[in-house]
């Protein structure tokens, strides 16, 4: 009976989650809805509310914005936009720091969570995977001495929250491993190893310079 029960958690935790995790995200951008024209509302035109409209009013509203941006016009609309955010006391410290923590992750051609590697962390002997984000910047640059790396230390199994180290290039091993698969290593806690091991001499190389 044990082991009977314990098969059931198994199949039905992962699928309870993903559905209350599907619901939650679901249920989020549905308040999007009262965006939109109280005669365009579905319970207006339909006299029901429609589960989901408002995550397909969101991915809608967000496709047509990178259209129009995605021109000359839009982008003088953007620039525009950005200058007079920038204007404002206290919103533009706050809209150019998350400008350039979002340009920097999202940008096809950056280094930020590209890569996946090994460091020592949080004692000498003790290893964790890391994301490599790019190289220390600013008046810091200035205080390290040789080829520094920067790197982000997620926390297990909620890699959202952890800690941003510089450390040197050499101190670092680059991982044959894709970003999706260190993340799945890290959630679960060791658990779900990728399912290709690399012979440990192959994984011995320090990240390459151009990273």
């Amino acid at each position: 009976m044990r082991k009977y029960f314990v098969t059931g958690l198994l199949v039905l935790v992962p699928l309870a989650i993903t559905l209350w995790v599907l619901n939650l995200i679901i249920g989020t951008l549905d308040q999007s809805v009262l965006l939109l024209p109280a005669r365009w509302r579905p319970a207006v035109l339909i006299g029901l509310d429609i589960p989901g409209m408002g995550a397909l009013v969101t991915v809608v509203f967000v496709f047509l914005v990178g259209v129009l941006t995605r021109n000359f016009i839009g982008k003088q609309i953007v620039h525009v936009w950005e200058r007079l955010l920038n204007r404002i006391p206290i919103v533009s410290s706050i809209y150019s720091s998350v400008k350039q923590v979002s340009d920097t992750l999202f940008s096809s051609s950056g280094n930020a969570f590209r890569k996946a590697v090994l460091v020592q962390y949080p004692r000498e002997g003790s290893w964790t995977i890391a994301f490599l984000t790019g190289t220390p910047g600013g008046d810091v640059k200035n205080h390290l001495a040789g080829d520094y790396i920067s790197v982000y230390v997620p926390t297990t199994p909620n890699p959202t929250s952890g800690f941003f180290l510089m450390m040197p290039r050499a101190d670092a091993i680059e991982l044959d491993m894709s970003v999706d698969e260190a993340l799945k290593y890290i959630v679960s806690m060791g658990v779900v190893a990728p399912e290709y091991v690399v012979p440990a001499s192959k994984n011995l190389k320090a990240v390459p310079p151009s990273l």
